[in-house]
């Protein structure tokens, strides 16, 4: 399955309504540049996640850390935690994405001695998986062979899968991580994700550095080191850089036009918008809409 869309809510939350019949999984193909973006945003979702880079080369954040992520290696983001993937290099990035509830991921009654203590770490919000180590190779085989399954569903496909996901998880725990519950660190996220939250449902509105602070319950300074932290952005900047990855959706749309679609997201200022949107994706709104209207034609 190719799926180069991630949908997300108003909570970046990322919505996945492709599980399969019988197992609660999801796994799909993606071309990083060819999502609506050229990136995958900003997001998060409650089910473990494991990618497989199987051409080029991907830049990941998760959290506040970038991760660069060769091809043939693979990575796995813990459930919560705030991520986006570019293409590196203009490499033009492919990878296979495999998600799987927590609660899935091994027999509900080995979940509280062998997953749950992982999930709620607080210093395990990913793991970078090397094909050039044993554990990483069972990882990264199981993986694709589960992508596989899916794909052509051979007889008992769903127990193959079932037997491969527990070589995953063992796989990946038997590499004696140490873990730590740091209260601190799950307010910070919480905060984080509080005013990324806030700006997704506002962004059409008029936007304050004191509201966004606000949402988060921190001071404007405090405000703007999380989002340095974070994101290498002030929050306003973050917000400007909504506001276009809205619009390219609104401007899609054969009804739209500039100057509407402008005020719909929040800019105040036609000519202003414009310029934004240039530096974000070279080239002006009204170009973007005609050759998203031409490629339909096509």
């Amino acid at each position: 399955m190719e799926m180069n869309e991630v949908i997300i809510d108003e909570n970046l939350k990322e919505s996945i309504d492709l599980w399969t019949f019988m197992l609660p999984i999801i796994s799909h193909r993606t071309t990083i540049r060819k999502n609506i973006h050229g990136y995958m945003p900003l997001h998060w979702h409650d089910e473990l996640q494991f990618v497989v880079i199987i051409q080029g080369e991907a830049r990941f954040q998760v959290n506040e850390e970038a991760i660069i992520v060769q091809e043939g290696d693979g990575l796995f983001i813990n459930s919560g935690c705030l991520h986006m993937v570019e293409d590196g290099n203009g490499s033009n990035c492919v990878y296979i994405c495999l998600n799987v509830p927590a609660q899935s991921i091994i027999s509900r009654e080995l979940y509280t001695a062998y997953v749950a203590p992982y999930v709620q770490a607080t210093n395990l919000p990913y793991v970078l998986i090397p094909s050039s180590e044993m554990w990483g190779q069972n990882i990264i085989e199981a993986t694709l062979n589960i992508h596989q399954c899916l794909e052509e569903q051979p007889p008992y496909y769903e127990m193959d899968i079932t037997t491969k996901l527990t070589v995953i998880w063992k796989s990946l725990i038997t590499n004696g991580f140490p873990l730590e519950y740091d209260q601190s660190a799950m307010i910070k996220n919480q905060r984080m994700k509080a005013m990324l939250q806030w700006i997704h449902l506002h962004y059409g509105e008029n936007i304050r550095l004191d509201d966004i602070a606000k949402a988060g319950q921190l001071s404007r300074s405090e405000c703007c080191r999380y989002f340095k932290r974070t994101l290498k952005m002030t929050p306003l900047q973050y917000v400007t850089d909504y506001r276009i990855q809205k619009s390219v959706t609104l401007l899609q749309q054969p009804e739209s036009n500039v100057t509407d679609v402008a005020y719909q997201v929040g800019f105040n200022s036609t000519s202003y918008f414009i310029d934004q949107f240039r530096k974000a994706m070279n080239m002006t709104p009204l170009r973007y809409k005609k050759s998203k209207l031409e490629r339909l034609i096509d």
